[in-house]
């Protein structure tokens, strides 16, 4: 299960997708240090809900796990030192800094790979290192906004809409861990290190290449978002969420004459394949019209007799008991590092049948910076007179 064993990250990352990232990396064995201020990182200190749980932020909650944690004051020389110290014997260093802030630490690539020739330094940023927008703030809103997926997504006659996931720094995160994968591996062939850099802005327009390739391309587009209620402006009708006796119920692609059986709808008898997108509006009102009148339960077994592609539109609530979550195990509980019961998502894939596990719980800040120095050759004197000293710090 461990694949990543015997490889060494550090994680200088905050906010959502640096963390998430190394945590990712983290729950495939690799060994992760995550090394924070003294007041800790962002996601310590902040939480979304405001919601904290035995003291944690439910965002350190989210992103925490798997990773061992120290306490570095980055402009104390004596905490520089601890770093640099770790970056000769480390595979990886991570961060997710405002371009330039490494630099000015001196810790920047072109320090640190003279540490280490064969290190990979990777860096994750609003809209890369370079160019006119390199110092704005890339926050997954903003990059929704600008990014054109507000725009294209949400109803016609409705405002631009913006997801309710924090996808963009989601995605960021999958796209940063996949390429300090694929630079670990080109490693083993070369032995040379490299940097590897990814941003939000590429991250946002990565997660619209099908509907972006398709308008690069010439496909008609007289709206931004979908009329009539259809999901998205490239989509056949009724491909959407409709509204059903008691609640919603989303219908994938499908032909009008399966739609017809499945319905009971003679209204959509007149309808061909070729007016799924032609005369998809028109489509899709008739559907929609016939599923107000019967509740969500009601139409899900002749959906599944005409093998219509549909699903409830289900809330958090509903996922708890959802019998293929429950069979993929897709939530953990464990007890904190503060001793109170916490839930998790679990990692998303498997290995051999395996999810990977917990080995770790978000640690409490500082946690191993004792372990860690320890392992580097320091004594207890000396790890003493660096915390009494603030260059590091202990949890507390």
């Amino acid at each position: 299960m461990n694949l990543l064993d015997g490889v060494k990250i550090l994680s200088f990352n905050h906010y959502l997708a640096g963390p998430l990232a190394a945590q990712t990396l983290a729950d495939l064995g690799a060994d992760v240090i995550a090394v924070e201020p003294i007041e800790g990182a962002f996601q310590r200190n902040w939480a979304v809900a405001n919601h904290f749980v035995g003291g944690d932020s439910v965002n350190h909650l989210a992103t925490g796990r798997n990773k061992r944690s120290i306490a570095v004051d980055l402009k104390h020389p004596d905490g520089i030192a601890v770093v640099k110290k770790l970056v000769a014997t480390s595979d990886v260093v991570m961060e997710n800094f405002r371009p330039g802030t490494m630099a000015k630490l001196g810790l920047g690539y072109d320090t640190l790979k003279t540490i280490n020739p064969g290190l990979i330094y990777a860096a994750a940023t609003g809209f890369g290192s370079e160019g006119p927008y390199k110092d704005r703030p890339g926050q997954d809103l903003l990059l929704q906004a600008m990014s054109g997926l507000a725009m294209r997504t949400g109803r016609a006659d409705g405002e631009p809409t913006a997801v309710g996931a924090v996808i963009v720094d989601q995605h960021a995160a999958s796209l940063y861990a996949m390429s300090i994968l694929a630079a670990l591996f080109a490693r083993t062939k070369t032995g040379k290190g490299r940097l590897v850099e990814v941003n939000l802005y590429q991250a946002a327009l990565d997660l619209q290449v099908e509907p972006l390739t398709a308008w690069l391309n010439g496909a008609p587009s007289p709206t931004s978002r979908g009329p009539a209620g259809i999901a998205a402006w490239f989509s056949p009708g009724p491909y959407g969420i409709h509204a059903t006796a008691d609640s919603h119920l989303a219908i994938s692609m499908a032909s009008p004459k399966a739609l017809a059986v499945a319905l009971g709808s003679d209204d959509l008898k007149q309808f061909g394949e070729a007016d799924s997108f032609s005369k998809r509006e028109g489509i899709t009102r008739i559907v929609a019209a016939r599923l107000k009148q019967k509740s969500t339960a009601d139409w899900l077994p002749s959906l599944e007799a005409a093998r219509i592609w549909h699903a409830p539109v289900n809330d958090y609530r509903d996922l708890e008991s959802d019998p293929q979550l429950s069979h993929l195990g897709v939530f953990k509980t464990a007890e904190s590092a503060g001793g109170v019961p916490i839930r998790m998502v679990a990692h998303p894939a498997r290995y051999d049948g395996q999810t990977p596990e917990v080995r770790l719980v978000p640690q409490r800040l500082g946690a191993q910076t004792r372990e860690v120095l320890g392992e580097m050759g320091y004594g207890a004197a000396d790890i003493d007179a660096m915390i009494a000293g603030k260059a590091v710090g202990v949890a507390r």
